[in-house]
């Protein structure tokens, strides 16, 4: 006799095979719904930091031009360069799709509306979501392209620099929750994602670790490729990346692994910070209003994603790396040493909160005075007050050759 589970669903039994089924549909309607919305959402985001009014022909206010863009990218040709590695090439975008497919798993909606309730759902998101910078190196190998290869160089570099510090402000975050859920005697529950958004009735964790919310911010914006942080697929650079070589559908893969990515990056966020499904009204108000809850959190985190777009010029590459061996690593480890110490101590969770504050502070102080600070320590700025008179050429100082005469 099979296992039975959903037995309550639409008050039928199915055994594991059916049950396997429908959230796999489940999983690959609600990733092409969101990839179409949040593309349209960033056009009209954008549109309106730049004065335009974005998409408006396709559909009633252009709400159907992803569609019309899906439908081109099927029908698109997909070609391949004939130098290119055929394996390589054509697995790359499968490789970088079935991770992000598969962080869907412990991500909980509500409650009790999730894939798989994991027990050890951090360890799993982080772990499943490095296999991603396999395939974008794969692409950019694969596609013996040298801007391509460059993109997937730089890819990888930015992934494994950021990764770290949000891995230590993760840390952090267990930290607080082992140490808040050890009176209830339930530690275990500190690692599952929908066991921290069940710890944050009264207080969510963005209280606690502001610090880590900003560094985990930033961090998913690097993992993400979202500028200022796209220097994998900067145009002025590197002429669109490691899949620069890419048509069609493989195309089309990339980028909806890219906002499936984003959504889910930042429904994590909103979970462990935010309190997710339970915080401010709690477990009790029904699963309508948990399910709101949730999309609205997700929703406000993801426009401040996309505004980054207008609001922040792109970093150099260097800049980049610094910017995160140098800054957000060493801050990330002094706040787990922090959570540490006051932790053994048996501090209470103000404190925990106020030293994070106080980091927080110290980055942002540390980040204007690198931003102010110039070469030699001079930081003053000289400001062209009369404008610019356009230069002249008279006739002796063209040329035969540049008049196209002469031989």
């Amino acid at each position: 006799m099979p296992d039975l589970v959903l037995g309550q669903f639409a008050g039928v039994d199915m055994p594991d095979w059916v049950d396997a089924l429908l959230r796999i549909m489940f999983i690959v309607a609600l990733m092409t719904v969101n990839a179409f919305a949040l593309i349209y959402l960033e056009r009209k985001i954008l549109a309106r930091f730049q004065a335009r009014v974005g998409p408006t022909r396709t559909g009633p206010i252009g709400t159907l031009q992803s569609i019309a863009d899906a439908l081109k990218l099927v029908t698109k040709e997909d070609v391949r360069p004939s130098t290119a590695d055929r394996w390589a090439f054509e697995l790359a975008p499968y490789i970088a799709f079935v991770p992000v497919f598969l962080i869907f798993v412990p991500m909980p909606f509500t409650e009790t509306w999730f894939i798989r309730d994991l027990n050890l759902g951090l360890l799993y998101v982080f772990g499943v979501l490095g296999l991603n910078i396999v395939g974008v190196i794969m692409a950019g190998w694969g596609s013996d392209n040298k801007y391509a290869l460059l993109g997937g160089v730089r890819a990888a570099a930015q992934a494994i620099s950021y990764e770290i510090p949000m891995l230590l402000i993760v840390v952090s975050v267990v930290m607080v929750a082992a140490g808040r859920l050890a009176t209830d005697g339930d530690v275990s529950a500190a690692v599952s994602i929908n066991g921290i958004v069940a710890d944050q009735t009264t207080t969510p964790y963005i209280l606690l670790q502001p610090l880590g919310f900003v560094i985990f911010l930033i961090g998913a914006l690097a993992e993400l490729h979202r500028p200022p942080f796209d220097m994998p697929i900067a145009e002025s650079e590197v002429v669109g990346g490691y899949f620069v070589e890419y048509s069609g559908m493989r195309w089309g893969m990339f980028f909806l692994a890219e906002y499936t990515a984003l959504f889910l990056i930042v429904l994590l966020a909103s979970s462990i910070f935010l309190g997710g499904w339970n915080w401010p009204f709690g477990a009790d108000v029904g699963l309508g209003l948990q399910i709101v809850l949730t999309l609205v959190k997700t929703s406000v985190m993801i426009v401040l994603v996309i505004s980054s777009r207008a609001l922040f010029p792109r970093l150099r590459i260097d800049q980049l790396m610094s910017f995160s061996w140098k800054v957000l690593l060493p801050f990330a480890i002094v706040q787990v040493l922090a959570n540490g110490i006051i932790m053994a101590y048996g501090g209470p969770d103000w404190v925990v909160g106020l030293v994070s504050f106080a980091l927080l502070l110290a980055l942002f102080g540390l980040v204007f005075a690198l931003t102010r600070t110039r070469k030699g320590g001079d930081t003053t700025r000289t400001i062209q007050t009369t404008p610019a008179r356009p230069r002249v050429i008279t006739s002796p100082e063209v040329t035969a050759v540049e008049a196209g005469g002469g031989d």
